[in-house]
């Protein structure tokens, strides 16, 4: 159920018949295009425009798109088969889940507006199978949106120009429309509006090429003297500021599944070669270390997969009084996709030179996986907003109803309200009640590794100069993360039943991951004597059960092997 596979999508579980319908003609297309169509696309840098034939036809994006009341009956704004979605188009290439991502973003800002008149133009465009772009960022900026040159002027007669450029920009050759972020000339407060590409004031300067998402459009253009009236505003001011981050928070959220998506189908293509290999007079699959690979690689994704699903319960069940995704949804773009770049590696390490042909998979994900947590910088700026929360979330505890599993089929336009700020308000309900009735001895042993952390920022608090340094704060966050990444994935590991088996294996390397971040913490920066005694005790060692990863092995990893194969 966990782990992904195409050809058996009747095993899975969906909301509704539609939701299935979708996922199904979905599959059939990238199945029938098969990859070596995919890859041939992928090397000429070609713009997919059987791909976008395909949602057109399939009306994929306006069924999943689309919140209730501005689209068919059955079309609604559900965030679990949006990460779905995500999750199912990178399995086949992350450039496919990046017109998808790009256009999420193109319409939070018009979603979250209270532009009626664009809210059921976009509607109608969803319906006859437009894409969307979101000019956000700037060639100078980046993700700096403070330093914004995009600037919108007042006319005489109450119209507007438009004069700017924005990078980096994706969908920006065929959006229906892209939803623009810039200043008030005359004011300087931040503003959302709405442009056309086809507009004859709309310039596409060029096509950025990157070495991966290569069929995708990554562009560049610019406006000038754009002409706009008021009804092509979506917001200003404060709304407009909320809207930019908002939106970011669920279109970027969606890079850890398009990560989970490419490493489950690495992992298929590395297993069936291995187990296609005879080296030495032994089927590669025979060797112990390459059983290790495999078995650790497995649990990884299970990791990554359970944290990504736990994190979307607690977004769409948010409120104004639960906040906690704040915290959750920064991690999973930042901790799970760089998941994503550990588990590729090491099954690049079992296919080795093989990895590097054209005609493979692993070629394509070798190329996209590190882009991922890497988009505007993503990994900093996300961590930065991490450790923002430690101190509650380790020491300000409150009661909360649990959160269920949120598979359900609902609109989700609750996160259409998000609002921004008063992070020193969100708190959170004591971590350690995860563990309760879990007695699996790696889950304890790192237990007491956060509880040594814990320790250590209440009984040897960091010096002045330490908060002040970006380095050691970024650095220390890594320790913060691993605690708040267990949680979600225990949470998750028993809503789902995952066995003893897994999950002890799981909390296997993340024993040895928080250790080696402490021996890190240890040894590259200057800590008190008090703070140095902590780490030295955090440096616990899991407990190796060979046992139980041959089990595992046997029961959960090797079987996987031809379940998936490339038309």
């Amino acid at each position: 159920m966990l782990f992904f596979n195409p050809k058996k999508l009747e095993d899975q579980e969906f909301a509704d018949i539609k939701t299935k319908e979708v996922m199904k003609k979905t599959v059939t297309f990238f199945e029938e295009k098969g990859l070596k169509d995919i890859k041939k696309q992928d090397e000429a840098a070609d713009w997919y425009e059987d791909y976008i034939a395909f949602l057109q036809k399939s009306g994929a994006f306006a069924t999943l798109l689309t919140p209730s009341g501005y689209g068919d009956e059955e079309a609604r704004f559900d965030l679990s088969r949006i990460c779905d979605y995500s999750e199912l188009t990178a399995f086949y290439g992350l450039s496919y889940q990046y017109c998808y991502q790009v256009s999420i973003l193109g319409l939070g800002p018009i979603w979250m507006s209270d532009n009626e008149c664009v809210k059921e133009k976009t509607g109608e465009q969803l319906k006859q199978g437009a894409i969307f772009a979101f000019g956000m960022s700037e060639k100078k900026h980046g993700a700096d949106l403070y330093s914004n040159e995009m600037k919108l002027n007042m006319e005489k007669d109450g119209s507007y120009k438009g004069n700017g450029a924005k990078y980096y920009i994706g969908n920006a050759n065929e959006a229906a429309s892209v939803s623009v972020f810039g200043r008030m000339t005359e004011t300087d407060e931040f503003v959302f509006f709405v442009v056309d590409p086809k507009h004859d004031k709309y310039y596409l300067q060029k096509k950025i090429y990157t070495s991966g998402v290569r069929p995708a459009y990554v562009g560049e253009f610019k406006i000038e003297n754009y002409p706009l009236k008021e009804d092509e505003i979506l917001s200003k001011g404060k709304k407009a500021w909320d809207s930019s981050l908002s939106t970011v928070n669920i279109g970027k959220f969606q890079l850890g599944f398009a990560s989970v998506g490419i490493c489950q189908h690495a992992f298929y293509e590395a297993l069936n070669h291995a187990e296609g290999r005879i080296l030495y007079g032994q089927k590669v699959t025979d060797f112990s270390h390459v059983k290790d690979i495999f078995t650790e690689c497995y649990a990884r994704i299970v990791a990554m997969k359970l944290y990504a699903r736990r994190a979307v319960d607690y977004f769409r069940s948010s409120s104004e009084e639960d906040r906690r995704y704040l915290l959750f949804n920064p991690i999973q773009k930042m901790k799970v996709t760089k998941q994503g770049m550990e588990v590729i590696d090491k099954l690049l390490d079992v296919v080795a030179a093989k990895g590097f042909e054209q005609d493979t998979y692993m070629e394509l994900a070798i190329r996209d996986i590190g882009m991922i947590p890497r988009l505007e910088g993503t990994s900093h700026v996300n961590m930065a907003l991490v450790i923002k929360f430690m101190q509650n979330y380790f020491f300000k505890n409150e009661h909360y109803t649990d959160i269920p599993l949120r598979r359900d089929a609902k609109d989700d336009s609750n996160l259409f309200k998000q609002t921004t700020g008063k992070l020193a308000k969100v708190t959170f309900p004591d971590y350690r009640r995860c563990y309760d009735g879990v007695d699996l001895p790696n889950v304890q042993i790192f237990l007491e590794q956060i509880e040594r952390f814990r320790e250590m920022l209440s009984q040897a608090p960091l010096t002045d100069h330490q908060q002040k340094n970006q380095t050691y704060m970024l650095h220390l966050g890594e320790l913060f993360t691993m605690a708040v990444y267990a949680q979600l994935v225990l949470e998750n590991a028993k809503l789902y039943e995952v066995n003893d088996d897994v999950i002890d294996h799981m909390f296997t390397f993340m024993v040895s991951d928080f250790a080696q971040f402490a021996l890190a913490h240890l040894s590259k920066f200057e800590n008190t004597p008090e703070q140095e005694k902590r780490l030295e005790q955090m440096l616990k060692k899991p407990e190796i059960n060979a046992n139980r990863a041959e089990k595992i092995w046997q029961e959960q990893v090797h079987p996987l092997k031809d379940q998936y194969s490339h038309l």
